[in-house]
């Protein structure tokens, strides 16, 4: 009997200090598990600042030939970041772009519209340069501008420059019409956004969501004037 006890007693420790390791060996295999797990986080983190970086960097890019023809075409106490925004919402800045009615480069124009502002000012190189694209959208814009300083007040002023750039001037006078004949200010641009359900040939939706657009993107980036 006394020997039977011993052989269970030694098989009972044997069966002890097996399932000892066990435990010990699954919670290094778990501990091991958890740091690369967060071995894989960290790293993952450092992939996300440096691609943050680097959309960052690719951004800010443009900037200085936003500011250089705003100050050229606007004057120097224009701000620059609404022409950026604008390049945003037509491109979001990617000078290759190319749309499906073929309006090319940061600011989407096309190439016929490239070409008279090429006319008027030679030195403009390619359409798909950034410079010269950033440029000639700007100069459009400036034209614009000008279409309106007559009785449009310079807080809507911008709305309507933008939404001639994005649906051609002739829809945005016939807007201003349908709002006159409806006893509105024509020069405000609520007033255009009221009627423009009732404008012909306006695929008013779209211009009406790029003004926003522009004017959040403008809101969103930081002052740096």
């Amino acid at each position: 009997m006394h020997a039977r006890a011993r052989v269970l007693a030694i098989a009972l420790l044997a069966c002890e200090t097996l399932g000892a390791r066990a435990r010990i060996a699954s919670a290094q295999g778990r501990e091991s598990v958890t740091s690369h797990s967060r071995v894989s986080d960290a790293m993952r983190s450092l992939d996300d600042v440096a691609e943050q970086r680097q959309t960052q960097r690719a951004v800010k890019r443009f900037d200085p030939i936003f500011r250089k023809y705003t100050k050229r075409y606007f004057g120097v106490g224009t701000d620059w970041r609404w022409f950026k925004a604008q390049g945003m919402a037509e491109s979001d800045l990617t000078p290759g772009a190319r749309s499906r009615v073929g309006a090319r480069g940061i600011m989407q124009l096309m190439p016929s519209t490239y070409g008279q502002i090429k006319s008027v000012v030679p030195r403009f190189g390619a359409i798909d340069d950034p410079e010269w694209n950033i440029a000639a959208g700007i100069l459009h814009d400036h034209d614009l501008w000008t279409l309106w300083d007559r009785d449009v007040p310079e807080a809507n002023r911008w709305a309507f420059m933008f939404a001639s750039y994005n649906a051609g001037e002739g829809t945005i006078m016939r807007a201003r019409k349908t709002a006159a004949a409806a006893k509105l200010d024509q020069s405000q641009w609520p007033a255009i956004e009221a009627v423009a359900p009732r404008v012909e040939r306006w695929r008013y939706t779209e211009t009406l969501g790029y003004v926003r657009t522009i004017t959040a993107n403008k809101s969103a980036l930081p002052d740096e004037r």
